[in-house]
């Protein structure tokens, strides 16, 4: 066996008796709970724009786009604009690697490849700072509700034909936008992508732990994607993904469309 793909094979070894490991999933919960109270997920930055996410959720982001190869990543939910400079990051890395393997010069404005965020209000200091970044040719925003037939209809009108498309929904939290959003934009994933529900976690914490929020227990992205996966058997969920990360805000939130 050759070294990496022994690498590889420990490494499955390793994740699958986390499963299994009460102990060690206990400990990843606890610190979940207690890093959200403490704002943990405020703390960083990707190329100089604040993303509120984990760690472990950004790397699960660049390895779904590395593997899967979308040529438009669809966001609800812009905030700073960090989130959208990842995956525009990532996007262009593919032009490059495109360029490379080719034995073409890489023109950065040339590939199709791009993203899409879409926000119910895009506020003037983050709009200009995200216009304004390195990689702000790779991306589209679009101000409206996620779910008004408007907004919906820009966004599939900006979607290239034959575009493979992935998509990330992390705006309002409640049920039922949740379950809008997979309704309008589950349908626009392309077959082997990955349509990720973020704060899936609701779910998980103690009742009222977002006292000041419309979100519950009960009521949250879990719950909407679980309704919407009993209409949608061409989704499953990246069990592996939740898994292997342990302290994530989408258990459950990694879509996969089969095929």
């Amino acid at each position: 066996m050759d070294p990496l793909s022994q690498f590889q094979q420990e490494r499955a070894a390793a994740i699958e008796g986390y499963r299994t490991d009460k102990g060690f999933n206990d400990l990843s919960q606890e610190w979940l709970r207690q890093s959200m109270e403490r704002r943990y997920v405020y703390n960083f930055d990707w190329l100089g724009r604040p993303i509120i996410q984990y760690p472990q959720d950004m790397a699960a982001v660049q390895e779904i786009i590395w593997a899967t190869r979308p040529d438009v990543v669809v966001e609800t939910g812009i905030a700073h604009g960090g989130s959208l400079i990842l995956s525009a990051s990532i996007l262009a890395m593919l032009d490059y690697g495109d360029a490379v393997s080719h034995g073409r010069t890489l023109d950065p404005k040339a590939s199709g490849r791009k993203v899409i965020g879409v926000d119910i209000d895009i506020r003037a200091h983050n709009r200009s700072a995200i216009e304004n970044h390195p990689f702000a040719h790779k991306i589209d925003m679009i101000e409206g509700s996620s779910i008004a037939p408007e907004t919906i209809d820009k966004v599939k009108r900006s979607i290239p034909k034959d575009a493979r498309v992935m998509v990330c929904l992390d705006s309002m939290h409640t049920h039922d936008h949740v379950l809008a959003e997979l309704r309008a934009y589950g349908p626009l994933v392309s077959a082997g992508c990955y349509c990720i529900v973020f704060d899936s976690f609701v779910e998980d914490m103690p009742k009222d732990f977002f006292a000041d929020r419309p979100w519950n227990v009960g009521d949250n992205p879990k719950t909407a994607l679980h309704e919407w996966l009993r209409g949608a058997p061409d989704f499953e969920i990246d069990h592996a993904m939740t898994q292997k990360l342990m302290v994530t805000v989408a258990p459950d939130g990694f879509l996969r469309r089969k095929g």
